[in-house]
């Protein structure tokens, strides 16, 4: 039984490829041969040209915050924009927060 394909990016080429998940195997890059980060099976990649998503991209993913399925309706809440990022960095730094769980967090009080 074959498993399903999950989304890697690399983020200074800002492209993403479905390939098979394998805990073991680190992948690659195409493009510039640099290591590409596992971003989960529900990801959406923005448009390349799209230079200020992939920025806030950046950010959830070198936090650890991945795009991967749940029980009912997909990855959950994930910021889009730069100002939505910058809003939660901002909380999770003035209440002690961990910055993935400040990251997916809804609304910021």
């Amino acid at each position: 039984m074959s498993h399903g394909k999950t989304s890697y990016v690399c983020l200074p080429c800002r492209v993403s490829f479905k390939q098979p998940h394998d805990r073991a195997r680190q992948r690659h890059c195409p493009r510039c041969a640099g290591p590409m980060i596992h971003a989960g099976s529900a990801f959406a990649a923005p448009r390349r040209r799209d230079v200020a998503a992939w920025r806030a991209l950046a950010v959830l993913l070198n936090a650890g915050v991945g795009f991967h399925k749940s029980c009912c309706g997909g990855p959950g809440f994930r910021p889009r924009t730069l100002r939505e990022v910058r809003e939660r960095l901002t909380y999770a730094r003035r209440s002690g927060t961990p910055v993935a769980e400040a990251l997916v967090r809804f609304q910021v009080p």
